[in-house]
């Protein structure tokens, strides 16, 4: 991370922001778990292939939203640990919340994060390309 924003909160999320602490995780709370590398998160992107063509998290796994529910075995056996998660992200935040309840549905301890991808780069990586 260069440095906050200004346009963010302490918790790093935009004025305004709706976030939902139930189902949520700030970027900033994932990429913690994520420079721990103890394997108690795993993030996943459910974007689209053209999506994660034009812009990607490093470490995170695709798995487009329309594959979520077919692959939920799959992504239960990426948690390497007991108590850990899978935090999902799109864009913005919308398909991630669809992606992290639907695996809730089936037992899976996930989260989608908040603001997506485009609020990671705002707030940790600003290399990663905007769009």
């Amino acid at each position: 991370m260069i440095g906050p924003s200004p346009d963010l909160d302490a918790a790093g999320l935009p004025a305004g922001y709706p976030f939902k602490p139930d189902v949520e995780l700030t970027p900033r709370a994932v990429k913690a778990a994520l420079d721990r590398r103890d394997g108690s998160l795993v993030l996943i992107d459910c974007r689209r292939v053209e999506e994660w063509d034009t812009a990607r998290i490093p470490g995170a796994a695709l798995f487009p939203l329309d594959q979520i529910v077919a692959r939920v075995d799959e992504i239960a056996d990426l948690i390497q640990r007991d108590g850990g998660l899978i935090a999902v992200h799109c864009h913005h935040g919308v398909r991630s919340l669809k992606a992290a309840l639907a695996l809730r549905y089936f037992g899976v301890n996930a989260w989608s994060v908040a603001g997506g991808i485009d609020l990671w780069s705002i707030d940790i990586d600003p290399r990663i390309p905007r769009y």
